[in-house]
């Protein structure tokens, strides 16, 4: 899809409908139900997925595919299409596709949303599924000759794997200009290479010095997350895992997004003096990822290092300081706890709310001198402006969240939009650009860096002034957690690169039967190829680090 075509079937806005009234509107497509913790669900045939997601996304105005989740039971196969609206994500309507257990075959949806590609062989890759009318149905996260289907039941984990040297063999070969005499050379950039951000290969096809076509080539870091957590107990094994998702910056963000979908699971009721530290928590590592995105920018795009790169290391550590003070660890916190966080502040109280007045006090002089060193810099203009460009219907079709979407101009943040911890009870605004460019995304980035210190602000006095005997940090959650057989539930949060879900499926035990981690990088990094197709190959790399991925969670 070029930035040029215009985006198909984009829906009209549409009044919320009843479950009744979805399932009168999908008709004969809907073989029986389901209900979902956080949506009702509707089971289809396989070979009905794209005029069921179509018809959805038409004339019931869900237009945004958070993820695909797919999983294997006794008799069958199943594909969970998650489906919200960006201009409402608290509608949401889960489409349940059953495949045959000895030919699981389902219909692709990367027809009707594009970010549909890459979760789908993600699927095949990890579970088996085959999907049918997929434009690229191979493996994503592991090589192209890896045999079994690591989550699949059947799965053999003692066979032996052969990745032969010929898996990276340049795709055009034979080496030779061809008739018209044209310019095209193919390209690898990573995947060690600093501009990369991480273990990312990209296959990249130059026309001259224009970029034809770029693959990202992702897998390097897989870390079996999932199964890990589908291996541990809901109480206590999970929680110290997602900080190691996008290890950078985002832990606590990472532990609510978990937290948030086993409380809901569980029923468990946060006590609101933990939701201000939660909150509190929260957007001190928001700041600490957007600090590290903005100065890494401003080194791909023209090479500072002394200045700017470690003005924002040195921005990075105050908030690191802080965090540290809070939870004890600099990265891998380990502090949310389910129906709390694990200790109260830090004593003395003064002190840390002392520090971390100072910190946010300073914050507006360093960002008048961000703004001064690289927004207001004629280079990192020229270099952005224009370049990398994602017009707002592509990314909501491409399922991006986050800077990556709100610098496309699409207004959706769910702390604002489908409220959790103390966020709708403070004074705060979701940032938008609407230059659609590189240099939309950065500003976005450092103007949410105003609006996380003003949250953090706000919670600093609430907590100041919180009752001494009021201040409940932890709910009184059971031992063990088992919650019911087939209890099914995705919930997701506002992380600092976009919407980071949880789905889990209980089957009566106290470990999740499927866990599956929603991604926003994984997301983001899909439009790559639709900022970058007919730029230069320095403004490849300004796109690619526009999106301010993190490979650890991409790849999971």
């Amino acid at each position: 899809m070029s930035l040029e075509e215009p985006e198909p079937d984009v829906p009209a806005p549409v009044e919320e409908q009843s479950p009744d009234e979805l399932a009168e509107l999908l008709g004969d497509h809907v073989i029986g139900r389901e209900e979902h913790l956080n949506a009702p669900g509707y089971v289809i045939r396989p070979d009905a997925v794209q005029d069921v997601l179509s018809t959805l996304k038409t004339e019931a105005g869900y237009d945004h595919l958070s993820c695909v989740t797919a999983q294997e039971y006794e008799d069958r196969y199943e594909s969970i299409y998650h489906l919200k609206k960006f201009d409402d994500p608290t509608q949401e309507v889960s489409v349940v596709v059953p495949a045959d257990r000895e030919n699981p075959v389902s219909e692709s949806a990367e027809p009707v949303f594009r970010t549909a590609d890459w979760h789908e062989r993600e699927a095949y890759d990890l579970i088996g599924i085959d999907y049918d009318d997929h434009p690229d149905l191979r493996r994503i996260l592991l090589p192209e000759t890896w045999q079994g289907h690591p989550l699949a039941k059947d799965y053999d984990q003692d066979r032996p794997q052969v990745v032969p040297l010929r898996e990276n063999a340049n795709p055009l070969q034979d080496d030779h200009r061809g008739e018209d005499d044209t310019d095209t050379m193919f390209l690898n950039i990573g995947p060690h290479h600093p501009a990369t951000h991480g273990v990312l290969h990209l296959k990249t096809t130059l026309d001259g010095e224009q970029v034809a076509d770029v693959e990202s080539d992702i897998g390097y870091l897989h870390r079996c997350e999932e199964q890990i957590c589908q291996n541990g107990t809901y109480r206590h094994q999970i929680m110290p895992y997602p900080d190691r998702w996008d290890y950078i910056s985002a832990g606590l963000l990472n532990e609510w997004a978990y937290a948030r979908a086993a409380e809901d699971m569980a029923d468990i009721e946060v006590p609101e003096y933990a939701q201000v530290i939660r909150t509190m928590g929260a957007e001190l590592c928001r700041i600490a990822a957007h600090m590290l995105a903005v100065g890494t920018f401003a080194l791909d795009v023209y090479g500072d290092f002394t200045a700017i790169f470690m003005y924002a290391i040195r921005d990075r550590e105050k908030t690191q300081n802080i965090l540290e003070d809070l939870t004890g660890q600099r990265l891998m916190f380990n502090y949310f706890r389910l129906g709390g966080v694990v200790w109260d502040l830090p004593e003395p109280r003064e002190e840390f709310f002392e520090k971390t007045r100072d910190f946010l006090e300073d914050l507006p002089e360093a960002l008048e001198e961000y703004h001064d060193l690289i927004s207001g810099n004629e280079i990192l203009q020229m270099r952005t402006i224009d370049t990398g460009v994602l017009p707002p219907e592509v990314a909501k079709n491409y399922g991006a969240t986050g800077p990556v979407a709100r610098g496309s101009g699409v207004d959706y943040d769910l702390r604002r939009d489908d409220p959790y911890g103390y966020y709708d009870e403070l004074d705060w605004d979701v940032v938008t650009e609407d230059g659609c460019d590189n240099y939309s995304r950065l500003l976005v980035r450092l103007r949410e860096v105003e609006e996380s210190a003003k949250i953090i602000e706000q919670c600093i006095d609430l907590l100041e002034d919180w009752p001494e005997e009021d201040r409940t940090i932890q709910a009184n959650v059971p031992r063990t957690l088992k919650p019911d057989d087939d209890t099914e539930i995705y919930r997701a949060v506002e992380g600092a690169k976009g919407e980071l879900g949880i789905y889990m499926r209980s089957d009566g035990t106290d470990k999740p039967a499927r866990f599956k981690i929603r991604s926003p990088c994984f997301s983001n990094l899909q439009t790559l190829p639709e900022m970058a197709e007919g730029e230069y190959v320095p403004d490849l790399v300004a796109a690619l680090g526009s999106l301010d991925i993190v490979l650890g969670e991409v790849d999971r």
